[in-house]
């Protein structure tokens, strides 16, 4: 009956206890089962998440940092973005590890080697919150705003026409 119990708490499990346990099962000594019972671990899962944590070589810590890939971003300049995407890249894209370096957001960073594969440098430029000058605009761009320009002025036409036809049918029907 014992296996069957729910458990309520999170359990938090000493560095030294989880090597051990990953240890004791590398050995070939004792199954998943066996260990979990033994250590009072919560699940397979706990113990294999370890398992692979050991074999790729990362630290096992007693409390888990918390949200890391929510970190709140900083504001940073065009070049920095630069950096940190040359960073990030150069360390076979650990978007976890270039963003605790920087300290900037796991998104951010993921965002921006996005960016910079399909625009370049470029595409890391924050243009938010301002319009090119219309000397910034290539010629792609300066139709695609006089598209949009008369198109905006085709839409208010036409909503000026439907009005003065309903006026007028307005007052034709009063007289």
């Amino acid at each position: 009956m014992e296996g069957l119990e729910i458990r309520i708490k999170n359990n938090r499990y000493s560095p030294e206890l989880k090597l051990q346990a990953v240890q004791d099962y590398l050995s070939g000594k004792y199954s998943q089962y066996e260990l979990i019972d033994t250590y009072k671990i919560a699940s397979r899962t706990q113990l294999r998440s370890w398992i692979a944590k050991y074999n790729s070589h990362s630290s096992f810590k007693s409390v888990n940092e918390g949200a890391s890939a929510m970190t709140k971003g900083r504001s940073t300049t065009w070049q920095e973005r630069i950096d940190i995407v040359l960073y990030c890249m150069a360390h076979k894209r650990n978007y976890g590890k270039t963003a605790a370096q920087f300290n900037v957001s796991y998104n951010q960073v993921y965002q921006w080697v996005k960016k910079y594969e399909n625009g370049g440098q470029d595409a890391l430029q924050d243009g938010r919150g301002r319009k090119k000058a219309s000397e910034e605009l290539t010629e792609a761009e300066r139709h695609k705003l006089e598209m949009k320009k008369l198109e905006y002025e085709n839409e208010r036409l036409r909503a000026e026409n439907a009005f003065l036809k309903k006026l007028k049918e307005i007052q034709r029907r009063r007289v």
